[in-house]
């Protein structure tokens, strides 16, 4: 039996430890707050904090891991994974070096330009002021300004969306230059994006289904974003408005810059590279990477993978994923949350929830939710997320929105996600820009 340690609390850790003690794995988990989920799976539980990596590392050399599996971008980004190796642990996460791949937004740029990796915009990084203007004129009414920083998925604005105009654009981009030094301005892609998640050894990469999320708040993709409302994935292991050519073009450009990581640091990306990507008239086209699972996307391949999850992460620390057959159920997934009234930015906390029987063929994931005497309490960020699972996206929808409506309390969730109506919206959408006849 292997002794894993889980570092995180959120709906994501939840079913990443779920899924290893399916495998057989022995759990133990550093959060910092006890998610309901895993205390349940956990052989024993430590809170703290997640920054304070000393801390961290005293409770894994007690606890002796075969090896850690860390969650959340943020002790991702600032180096855990190295302090762990220097004690002889090894984790399914980059180390810092290779981290930047989320962390930094022009490093990843500037990592897939130099290596002549397709899929970048027009875009500029830049470390002050000079040509900001100029390049704005550029890219005309449409453009993008990125934070170059973890940010908790809220970094991005895009013209249009979240900036009317040049002027809001620029006041942005110095927001983010005060706050970081850096700040990547880049062209508006116009498209459907989809998420396509990869275990990575370093030199080979197996990926996931290709998932869909939903980052707005509201109904029809309406109001600011969050950390994702919600997700689905096709039992094809493809999306309706995707074609099979665009499958391989992400699994290409990820492979490559896999490569081009080694290359230009000498060290090798071990964990799960999540990239974000949009189908366009031209092509597939690189949104940006994270270095970790998505959340929700985790929630809706995790639960499909058939194949030993402990022995995956062995090979992906050991680099030889190649030698495994990696396998996921044909099954659809749909995964709505649960937030809180008022989210994300004047979400109610302290309240109390109540959740009714969950039927079969749905999963249920805890993220920030409190289990008190008194019953399960809310913070203010995400609650809780149903999975529907079934052979077909409207089953699996069905099968998450009943289960939601089931839930008594002051939280709301998108009706949305998953219905054959936004569905057909995405893959019209798709031929109009094709100019294609109907996907079969």
């Amino acid at each position: 039996m292997k002794k894993v340690l889980l570092i995180g609390n959120g709906a994501r850790e939840h079913v990443i430890g779920e899924t290893l003690k399916r495998s057989g794995a022995q759990l133990f988990c550093y959060g910092k707050a006890k998610n309901p989920g895993i205390l349940e799976l956990a052989e024993d539980y430590h809170t703290g904090s997640l920054e304070n990596s000393d801390e961290i590392r005293e409770y894994a050399l007690k606890v002796k891991p075969d090896f850690a599996f860390i969650g959340p971008d943020d002790p991702i980004g600032g180096g855990l994974a190295d302090v762990l190796l220097e004690v002889g642990i090894h984790s399914v996460a980059p180390l810092k070096t290779v981290a930047r791949l989320e962390s930094s937004k022009g490093f990843t740029r500037e990592l897939v330009h130099k290596y002549k990796i397709q899929g970048n915009p027009n875009y500029k990084v830049f470390l002050n002021e000079e040509g900001m203007k100029e390049f704005f004129a550029e890219l005309g009414e449409h453009f993008v300004v990125k934070a170059d920083g973890l940010m908790g998925g809220k970094g991005v604005k895009v013209s249009g969306d979240h900036l009317a105009g040049h002027k809001e654009g620029l006041a942005y981009a110095r927001e983010c230059l005060h706050a970081a030094g850096r700040v990547v301005i880049e062209e508006k892609l116009v498209g459907q994006e989809f998420s396509l998640m990869s275990f990575v050894d370093g030199k080979h990469t197996v990926e996931m289904p290709v998932v869909q999320d939903h980052k707005r708040a509201f109904e029809g993709d309406k109001g600011p974003n969050t950390g994702g409302m919600g997700s689905y994935s096709d039992a094809n292991h493809l999306l309706p408005f995707l074609k099979p050519s665009d499958l391989d073009e992400a699994r290409t450009i990820t492979h490559r810059v896999a490569q081009a990581l080694l290359k230009e640091t000498g060290c090798e990306f071990k964990g799960i590279m999540y990239g974000g990507f949009i189908a366009t008239a031209s092509g597939v086209r690189l949104i940006e990477y994270n270095a970790r699972f998505g959340d929700p996307e985790a929630m809706n391949v995790l639960p499909l993978l058939n194949s030993n999850f402990a022995e995956v992460c062995e090979a992906i620390i050991h680099g030889d994923l190649d030698r495994l057959k990696v396998e996921f159920a044909q099954k659809a997934t749909v995964c709505k949350y649960l937030v809180p009234d008022g989210y994300p930015d004047k979400a109610v906390k302290g309240q109390k929830i109540e959740i009714g029987k969950v039927p079969p063929g749905v999963k249920m994931y805890y993220s920030s939710v409190d289990q008190t005497d008194e019953g399960l309490i809310l913070s203010s960020s995400r609650a809780v997320a149903f999975v529907g699972i079934a052979d077909s996206i409207v089953e699996a929808e069905q099968l998450a929105e009943s289960t939601c409506g089931s839930v008594k309390g002051p939280v709301f969730h998108r009706k949305d996600i998953g219905t054959a109506e936004l569905i057909a919206k995405r893959v019209a959408m798709m031929h109009e820009l094709r100019r294609l006849r109907p996907l079969k």
